[in-house]
């Protein structure tokens, strides 16, 4: 505001502050766009007698409107991205375009699940998004089930997997599933919560659960850039799950986790992205987090990306 007051009178404006001052030079460069044009080694005294250096800048006019031109165009942009709609469980929006890219991970979870399917004749996929995953199963045992419980997305699985002879089911708790006992000989689970109890519950004796987990560290570096609280279940991890699923009577024969990489080649995608996961930061806006977006912006516009980390894990599990 006193800048844009300032130009109203003068065409140049001129100034400096103390090195040590690295607050104020960041809001000159980063937030204003003002150019350092140099350092003055020992150019004037303090109160306490001591030499002290300044650094020198330097703004036109003309610098300040092209600034603040691209500063709207960010902001447009964010909100542009923030406001885009997220269906199913797909990022084929920013993976198609190369704008994010997920890291291989050293298993195959499809692989997984398809080598089990061999040997089962009812089917249970939780959490089944908008039936992506699912239908890149077919063929499909001869009776199959999937669960959701985000609301937009049941028309959009229903639509996909139903002419599949799929029936999809909403949920709203994990410890309340719409099936018989012992009714699945394959349950499989990709990115979703659970209820132990449950999945064990609706499994045949001798059935198999296979899951493949986000874990509680995913994308922490989001939160940290972001000045977020880290989620409440950054303790979840492979060691947790496999303690659980014990206790509630299975027997492990699968378990892997890693830590790869999520890259980013510009902040609009982490913007969708943080749209899309909720849950990651719960109060993400752009109004209130624009500033360290801005900052984010600026680690990908010198370093070309910025990677996240990417926990996972996977096991699989029968009902003994």
């Amino acid at each position: 505001m006193l800048f844009e007051h300032l130009f109203n009178f003068v065409d140049r404006i001129v100034w400096d502050t103390m090195i040590e001052n690295t607050r104020a030079q960041h809001v000159y460069e980063r937030k204003i766009g003002a150019r350092r044009v140099g350092t003055r080694e020992n150019c004037w005294k303090d109160q306490t007698g001591k030499y002290r250096t300044a650094v020198d800048y330097e703004m036109t006019k003309e610098e300040f409107l092209v600034n603040r031109k691209k500063d709207r165009e960010f902001i447009d942009l964010l909100i542009e991205e923030e406001k885009k709609h997220f269906e199913g469980w797909d990022f084929s929006y920013l993976e198609s375009t190369n704008r994010m890219q997920e890291f291989p991970l050293s298993w195959n979870y499809r692989h997984e699940v398809k080598k089990r399917m061999n040997r089962c004749s009812s089917l249970l996929d939780m959490g089944t998004g908008g039936g992506e995953f699912l239908s890149y199963l077919a063929p499909l045992p001869k009776i199959v089930c999937a669960t959701e419980g985000y609301e937009p997305n049941i028309p959009i699985a229903r639509k996909r997997l139903e002419p599949l002879g799929v029936k999809v089911f909403k949920v709203d708790s994990d410890e309340n599933l719409p099936f018989d006992n012992e009714f699945f000989d394959l349950v499989i689970n990709r990115h979703e919560s659970y209820s132990e109890k449950e999945v064990h519950r609706v499994l045949k004796k001798g059935g198999v659960f296979v899951t493949q987990q986000v874990g509680g560290l995913n994308d922490k570096e989001i939160n940290e850039l972001l000045g977020a609280p880290l989620p409440k279940y950054v303790g979840w991890n492979l060691s947790t799950a496999d303690v659980r699923m014990k206790e509630n009577g299975f027997d492990v024969t699968l378990e892997k986790e890693e830590f790869v990489k999520t890259r980013f080649f510009d902040v609009g995608a982490i913007v969708f992205y943080l749209k899309a996961i909720p849950w990651q930061v719960p109060d993400f806006s752009v109004e209130r987090y624009l500033e360290r977006l801005k900052y984010i912006d600026g680690i990908i516009q010198k370093d070309g990306f910025i990677d996240f980390t990417c926990h996972r894990f996977i096991a699989a599990a029968f009902k003994y």
